[in-house]
């Protein structure tokens, strides 16, 4: 397994020590107590940087993934629990218990419902909207298994932002994205602006599993070709040595090469770098995005 350098190291440091102070670990409990949050299950190394500035990402559906990414931390291979009827409420009651302006979800993969968890995905972001009119949503969904119908049915609720990550090259697929297709998650990027040409579209990918610098910027070419707006770039770590290795560890500088390019190309916003995940500073990255779409 190739070695963490030390530069990641005494970056993860910092970034973990937040995670122990008091303001972090008051909203941990909350959201542990109440919440699957995408934050502890996909062992987010931001959780403390987000938790003291009150931000966090709420996973809906259940944490069950169905299908078997191989880098993922979210469990698998267990039976999903039929989405929770009381979720919107309760989602919505927190966010107005906060008075959050800017709420970011998320979800497994639920390959086991009909619609792909669209319709409960729309009954969430309604009921948050009716309690809480001024907050913005950014939804992060899955490919919907390429429903069209289903992806009507989630923009029909109004998100200002619609993510959905392409996570990597398309040459790595088949061995990153089990169950996925290069050519359905970017045509739901595609299909979302059609449906929806106002919305602002979002994707994420991440570094350090053996993609070329060739291939990314072609990943990023074909984002643009389909009116992508934001896009976040990251370092991926293995969360267990049963997951995928590290093949390479990009340097800052790498990451600002890319961002560069990716402006070049006419996204609105793009944050890059190590620990940069989806829906890391999203609010912050949403403004910027907005201002320029204006």
């Amino acid at each position: 397994m190739r070695e963490i350098p030390k530069w990641l190291k005494d970056l993860a440091a910092q970034k973990k020590a937040a995670f122990y102070t008091q303001k972090a670990q008051i909203l941990k409990q909350t959201l542990d107590d109440n919440f699957c949050t995408v934050c502890k299950e996909a062992k987010c190394p931001n959780r403390g940087e987000c938790f003291c500035s009150g931000e966090a990402t709420i996973m809906i559906l259940g944490s069950i993934c169905t299908r078997s990414c191989r880098f993922c931390s979210v469990p698998k291979h267990q039976i999903p629990k039929a989405p929770d009827p009381q979720e919107p409420t309760k989602i919505a009651s927190f966010v107005k218990q906060r008075n959050l302006k800017y709420l970011v979800l998320t979800m497994p993969t639920r390959d086991d419902l009909k619609d792909g968890g669209a319709t409960h995905i729309a009954a969430v972001l309604k009921e948050v909207k009716k309690q809480n009119p001024a907050c913005l949503i950014e939804p992060l969904i899955s490919d919907l298994k390429g429903d069209m119908e289903a992806l009507r049915i989630v923009l029909s609720a109004k998100p200002e932002v619609l993510g959905h990550n392409m996570e990597t090259v398309p040459s790595l697929y088949s061995k990153v994205r089990i169950g996925a297709s290069y050519e359905r998650s970017l045509n739901l990027l595609k299909q979302a602006k059609e449906i929806n040409p106002n919305i602002l579209t979002k994707s994420s990918l991440m570094l350090g599993l053996g993609e070329t610098k060739e291939e990314l910027k072609q990943v990023f070419k074909d984002l643009r070709h389909v009116n992508c707006d934001i896009l976040t770039l990251g370092q991926y770590l293995a969360p267990s040595a049963e997951h995928l290795e590290v093949q390479s560890y990009p340097t800052q500088d790498y990451y600002d090469e890319l961002k560069d390019f990716c402006l070049s190309l006419g996204f609105k916003g793009v944050l890059a770098g190590p620990f940069v995940r989806s829906s890391y500073k999203a609010g912050s990255l949403y403004k910027e995005a907005i201002k320029k779409a204006c």
